[in-house]
């Protein structure tokens, strides 16, 4: 989380909206804002927000109990690390998505934000969640024998996304190969 949090602080003061640093052809920091959900999915303007935003707090209690029982239950270390990356990726998130509106002013094409700024762009549970990591890996025309998208431009893997997302879909990979070897095992027992 702390990593997190430093990695998108340093972004959203030091870069432009928008703002690209080419690392390698497949690999860019990019700079942008999510208000909603993944991939900017939004619900339905200001009053979606704010049940996005209240439903991700309810996740996080929620899996803060789930950690606080598995770890009463002496769950493998395996199982307690998945759920805190999920865990700790969503409180990530946010945290961006309750406090930056009101400690950072609007990031723009023009204007590099600031931290703790008099005219901040948003309320308590407003804020924008800063996404920065951007791996297009391929880029280019497709072949036109493929349906629906045959010779359209295609990127492969355009999604933006931060130290959170990685931690949460990190957990969530780990959590999906921890049940397959679970019931690989109770298998092997019957």
């Amino acid at each position: 989380m702390l990593i997190d949090q430093f990695s998108k602080i340093y972004v959203k003061t030091h870069f432009y909206y928008g703002e690209e640093v080419k690392v390698f052809d497949w690999f860019r920091i990019f700079f942008v804002e999510n208000n909603g959900m993944a991939w900017g999915t939004e619900l339905g303007g200001h009053l979606g927000k704010l049940i996005l935003t209240i439903f991700r707090i309810f996740a996080i209690v929620g899996l803060g109990w789930w950690l606080h029982a598995s770890i009463k239950k002496k769950a493998s270390n395996s199982f307690l690390i998945a759920v805190s990356l999920i865990l700790g990726g969503a409180l990530g998130n946010v945290i961006d998505s309750v406090f930056y509106g009101l400690i950072f002013n609007e990031s723009t094409p023009e204007q590099v934000a600031t931290i703790f700024h008099e005219n901040t762009y948003g309320s308590l549970f407003y804020g924008k969640v800063v996404d920065m990591f951007y791996f297009p890996i391929w880029q280019g025309n497709l072949a036109d024998w493929i349906p629906y998208m045959g010779e359209s431009y295609f990127t492969f893997f355009n999604t933006i996304f931060n130290v959170a997302d990685t931690a949460i879909t990190i957990g969530a990979v780990m959590l999906i190969l921890l049940s397959k070897n679970s019931k690989k095992e109770v298998e092997k027992g019957d």
